[in-house]
């Protein structure tokens, strides 16, 4: 069994395509092809049922999936072990982040990390899901380790480190009526316009939870998945928000509400899987986040 067939195989089968499968191996379809069934000839059974329309594991196909993610991460533990004893660290970190979140200095980090290892290659994601999108490609093996934001309850085969956690604080425009009163409670921004982040991020969860809780239904009118545009969003009189505190403290212009019984905190974690062992250029790179975690 050669782990090309294996590398093949894993990229059908999280495509299911083989178009897609080739491109992403930037190898003729026709190659692809023969590898799987060179690989369902040594098996002695089908790994995919196939129709002109759509590609999905068989059963066989599901239970080896697991399996050929696991050899290859051997194969490629076994080459990283070699290459850390001749000093020459090499390997791919796929890094996955939220475009806005100023928990770490990820250009800092990044390049600290070429500076000692220059042979390590980074394949840098930011976020168009979120949280959510970041989390599921760190279960799938698309990332090998993501900055994101994870509910209490942290998804199984996910291992997370809390980097930091700060306020989420309710803020108006200067001018908004709001701004002149002393406390208010939740229901009484209820029937006020908010400016949120989209579903699937972190801290559009914790806002979503405690209004849910409270019993509060609000109405979220504009969406953008960016802290300084929301708080820009605000400023100009187009809603309400729940910002971090760092990103109040530099926008001129907001004045932070003082809502009864209400304190929201918004935590940030370094993820990685827990069912796959890091490689030697991935554990370079995690060697180095504590040293560019940002003070919030």
């Amino acid at each position: 069994m050669e782990l090309r067939h294996l590398e093949h195989f894993i990229a059908v089968a999280e495509e299911l395509s083989f178009t897609r499968a080739a491109r992403r191996l930037h190898v003729v379809q026709s190659g692809v092809s023969a590898a799987i069934r060179s690989l369902e000839r040594e098996l002695g059974c089908a790994l995919f049922e196939r129709t002109s329309q759509q590609v999905r594991l068989t059963g066989a196909g599901a239970a080896l999936l697991p399996e050929a993610r696991a050899t290859l991460n051997a194969a490629q533990a076994a080459q990283d072990a070699v290459r850390a004893a001749q000093d020459s660290l090499r390997g791919t970190v796929n890094v996955g982040a939220m475009a806005s979140v100023e928990v770490v200095d990820l250009p800092a980090l990044l390049g600290q990390l070429h500076a000692r290892h220059p042979a390590i290659d980074v394949r840098l994601r930011l976020a168009t899901a979120g949280s959510a999108g970041l989390a599921q490609a760190l279960l799938s093996g698309d990332l090998d380790v993501a900055f994101l934001s994870l509910p209490e309850r942290k998804p199984a085969g996910i291992d997370a480190r809390e980097l930091a956690t700060v306020p989420l604080v309710p803020v108006v425009s200067a001018a908004h009526p709001l701004a002149q009163r002393g406390k208010v409670a939740l229901a009484d921004l209820a029937g006020e316009p908010f400016v949120d982040f989209p579903p699937g991020y972190g801290n559009r969860e914790v806002v979503d939870r405690v209004f849910a809780v409270a019993g509060v239904v609000r109405r979220v009118a504009l969406e953008v998945p960016d802290i300084d545009m929301g708080a820009a969003l605000v400023r100009h009189g187009l809603g309400i928000a729940f910002l971090p505190a760092f990103a109040v403290a530099r926008t001129p212009g907001l004045h932070v509400l003082d809502v009864l019984d209400t304190t929201l905190r918004w935590s940030m974690h370094l993820g990685t899987s827990s069912t796959r062992r890091p490689s030697s250029a991935l554990r370079a790179l995690l060697d180095l986040v504590d040293l560019h975690v940002i003070a919030l």
